[in-house]
């Protein structure tokens, strides 16, 4: 094993002495006290952006597989990546976690859970790794390390720093000591022993063990701009004292997959159990293939869509958990569970192959649970929607609660036929709009049979029942001579501007006599 370096030059290169060693450390963040087979699992996002759909899909299979086991699920915000962060970014995260229920257990004992607030964490473990000859500082600028990456591209290897190109590997303690005094600002690097013609092993939860060739590169472990960590690291220090068992990321992850087992390894900690999740796809409209949903054509890509657009995010929940849980669908339809929280869901079982992103049976999956809502709750939810999200008009929509309410609960009384044409809040008003007059489009296209509307007028009375009002409509079509069905649809036309409703006596009786009467004398007038 190489010579380490001192503690005094250690202290030098990272600015300050080392805060704990790896046993305080240990001692620190021990283990948790859990159930046997308890999984403790991690979302952990960079504030770089929107609340990407892909990650809300691995955030659900994290708090799920946690929930299931007893376990604990984690939000760890991963903020090293100071050029790219956006201000916002975290509120939108958490923010989100909340809309959707994905509730985190961030116990104070294992935090604090921003990395840029675990810096005394990362130079703690970069300082064992320098004082045991495994980690080194490096002086190598960005331009030195372009013209290493143009050399290497001319001769055709492989660009990175390793081998005979990472060239302040090998420093000696006076050469280190001379460049700290000349103001140079050191990264600190993996000294690594890989080598390419080698292969690890690595097992995924759902793919196996699968083969790599070792990683040679001295990849960098503490910046020099900021004295944080690379993603790398930052993930090695937070799995171990975090006491992650299970880390759930995207497929993209898997080229850093032995990098990251072979960093545990050399520390001589146990990593976590790895499941690398497909991609969600959608068919592109232009070539008709499948391929990844991408954040800038596809505005279901950012979860923000759903909310705005009024989607039931337990209906979201679920469709992402039936992509993750086989045989939950099935289930559910059998009546065994009620939601994707009482369905076991099997990390072996979760699909490795692009999952299809399929907007209609989304739409099914919210008709299905909109359905199953109480008229109260559906006005509920509509009205704080519109609150939020709507225009001017859905906010008018939502003014009178009482009105809404009996709007909503047309054909919602008998259990077994219950409507399944609402989808999105939005739509919901949308749908149901006509009974609002100022929203109302009169129908100027249908042919009217004004015979039908005068008689109808002559004898409509608000207190009829439905088999009162069913017989003055037979006796209208009899006295015309024309068919039930010419008077009903005579008559849906002129009060809601549409060939197809539900039940006719129902809007009449919700609309009252005052918006009845007056919408079919526009029609005669």
């Amino acid at each position: 094993m190489r010579q380490g370096l001192p503690a005094d030059l250690i202290a030098k290169i990272l600015g300050a002495a080392p805060k704990y060693t790896i046993a305080e450390l240990e001692e620190k963040f021990g283990p948790r006290d859990l159930p046997d087979g308890a999984f403790v699992t991690r979302f952990a996002p960079s504030p770089t952006g929107f609340m990407h759909l892909g990650g809300l899909y691995g955030a659900l299979i994290d708090c799920k597989l946690a929930t299931q086991s007893g376990g604990v699920f984690m939000l760890r915000i991963e903020d090293t990546d100071t050029k790219r962060e956006v201000a916002s970014a975290v509120d939108i995260i958490v923010e989100s976690m909340r809309r959707f229920g994905l509730r985190y257990n961030n116990d104070s004992k294992y935090g604090p859970y921003y990395q840029s607030q675990r810096r005394d964490i990362y130079h703690s473990v970069a300082a064992h790794l320098m004082a045991t000859g495994r980690a080194y500082p490096c002086f190598l600028s960005a331009a030195d390390m372009e013209k290493i990456r143009e050399n290497q591209k001319a001769a055709g290897f492989a660009t990175g720093i390793y081998g005979e190109f990472a060239r302040d590997r090998d420093l000696t303690t006076a050469e280190i000591e001379a460049r700290l005094a000349a103001g140079e600002k050191p990264s600190v690097r993996l000294y690594s022993d890989g080598n390419p013609e080698r292969r690890i092993f690595c097992k995924d939860v759902v793919r196996g063990s699968i083969g790599f060739p070792e990683s040679n590169e001295d990849i960098v472990l503490i910046k020099s701009n900021d004295g944080l960590p690379t993603y790398h690291f930052a993930h090695l220090c937070d799995d171990h004292f975090m006491r992650t068992t299970h880390v759930v990321r995207g497929e993209e992850w898997l080229p850093s997959f032995p990098l990251h087992v072979a960093l545990f390894r050399m520390m001589e900690w146990t990593p976590p159990m790895y499941i690398h999740t497909s991609t969600i796809d959608k068919i592109d409209a232009e070539t008709g293939k499948q391929r990844k949903l991408s954040k800038r054509k596809d505005p279901e890509a950012n979860v923000e869509f759903f909310l705005r657009d009024g989607w039931p995010v337990e209906a979201v929940l679920e469709y992402l958990g039936n992509i993750a849980a086989s045989g939950y669908e099935e289930a559910k339809a059998k009546g065994q569970v009620k939601s994707i929280w009482d369905y076991e869901m099997r990390p072996k079982k979760i699909p490795m192959s692009g999952a299809l992103f399929d907007m209609k049976k989304l739409e099914w999956w919210a008709k299905e649970f909109i359905a199953t809502l109480a008229v109260p709750d559906l006005t509920s939810r509509a009205a704080t929607w519109a609150a939020e999200y709507g225009d001017a008009p859905h906010k008018g929509q939502v003014a009178d609660t009482d009105y809404l309410a009996a709007v909503l609960g047309i054909e919602r009384d008998n259990p077994k036929r219950i409507r399944k044409d609402f989808i999105t809040w939005r739509q919901t008003l949308d749908t149901v709009a006509f009974f609002w007059d100022d929203l109302f489009v009169p129908n100027t296209e249908f042919e009217y049979n004004r015979d039908v509307l005068r008689e109808f007028l002559n004898v409509y009375d608000p207190a009829d029942n439905k088999d009162a009002w069913w017989a003055k409509m037979v006796a209208i079509a009899e006295a015309l001579g024309i068919k039930n069905g010419d008077v009903a649809m005579t008559l849906r036309v002129a009060l809601a501007g549409r060939t197809n409703t539900p039940d006719l006596y129902s809007i009449i009786n919700v609309m009252g006599p005052a918006r009845v009467r007056g919408r079919i004398e526009r029609v005669l007038k």
